[in-house]
């Protein structure tokens, strides 16, 4: 063969390849689904080979041919970097980010939201509904499922603080009780520790349990601090908190929305009318004004506080004012 003849045919093949080169990076920068398409949900298994792995992102839907990704993969350095784990492909995404979507680990994205206010037993009901999540803690008692989130406690009330949660789909929920209970002690620990130490609260507990009484008393952000002050200076005194969420607490499945002056009078562990003092537990998830306003209560010497009807309080701070406020509030309520 003339040298002539085999430059030309190497040329040749030069071109072919330049060609194949130019085309395969054309189509690694083509989203693979356009928009307006549905996106294509697919699950890699733990273990998965490089070939396995595009496999099943074929067997799931995604029309981008496996042995493309594989070579793709492989080019890009990537073909032993794969994570296991549940994706979604979007419309406009190509196969170069798909490739880095399975190297990063950006798993499809669920979101569950936590509710200031809500008890753990509302919490935990969200929790085992959500269809995005791996429901390990299902026939768990409350203290089996926080000793398997390692706490230094056995009751859970109060003690998950209030967020919107982004997991990955098909996660564990013990994931989100460990995030949400490591971010509540967080914040009841930084609050604890800018505190006035002259409150009356023994233990940051003891603050979380006041935290979530003043979340079930008040939607009023900015009367959370005066709330907390009438009840911090109960305690300082002596007198009873008599706060009537301790009570519905306590009275649990009972409860059927009305409060009675016989509920008053029922002895619960929880009922701060008929004990003295704290509650046992919190009676609800506080958010960060709460716990705010436990350990940072407004200067005032204010022991007693009545609905206006408008979304506000009446403060006063004896009892005389009180019963004045509460026959001028009360009865402009009942008119």
């Amino acid at each position: 063969m003339q040298s002539s003849d085999l430059i030309k045919r190497l040329f040749k093949l030069l071109i072919l390849l330049a060609i194949v080169a130019a085309a395969f990076g054309y189509w690694a920068q083509r989203p693979i689904l356009d928009e307006g398409q549905p996106s294509i949900e697919f699950t890699i298994a733990q273990g998965s080979s490089l070939r396995s792995s595009m496999r099943q992102i074929e067997n799931a839907g995604v029309p981008a041919h496996p042995l493309m990704l594989t070579a793709l993969a492989q080019l890009t350095g990537n073909s032993t970097k794969l994570k296991a784990g549940t994706y979604e492909l979007k419309p406009g995404t190509s196969p170069l980010r798909l490739i880095q979507q399975l190297v990063r680990g950006e798993f499809a994205q669920e979101a569950l939201i936590i509710i200031e206010g809500w008890t753990f037993a509302q919490m935990r009901a969200e929790i085992d509904a959500h269809p995005g999540l791996k429901h390990e803690t299902l026939g768990m008692s409350d203290r089996e499922l926080m000793a398997k989130i390692s706490s230094e406690y056995t009751m859970p009330e109060g003690l998950f603080y209030p967020d919107t949660y982004m997991f990955a789909k098909n996660s564990s929920d013990l994931q989100i009780y460990r995030q949400a209970h490591r971010l509540m002690l967080k914040k009841l620990d930084t609050e604890w520790q800018q505190r006035d130490t002259s409150l009356p609260y023994a233990t940051p507990y003891q603050a979380l349990t006041m935290a979530s009484i003043i979340e079930k008393e008040t939607g009023r952000k900015s009367e959370r601090d005066m709330i907390a002050a009438v009840f911090v200076n109960r305690l300082r005194v002596g007198m009873p908190l008599q706060t009537d969420p301790t009570v519905i607490y306590g009275m649990g499945e009972s409860f059927k929305g009305n409060i009675r002056r016989k509920d008053l009078l029922t002895d619960t562990p929880h009922n701060t009318y008929t004990r003295p003092g704290l509650p046992p537990t919190p009676i609800s998830l506080p958010g960060a004004e709460s716990l705010h306003a436990a350990l940072h209560p407004a200067n005032s010497n204010a022991l007693y506080f009545v609905a206006r009807g408008d979304g506000t309080s009446q403060f006063s701070s004896n009892l005389a004012d009180h019963n004045n406020a509460v026959n001028k509030y009360q009865r402009r309520l009942g008119q």
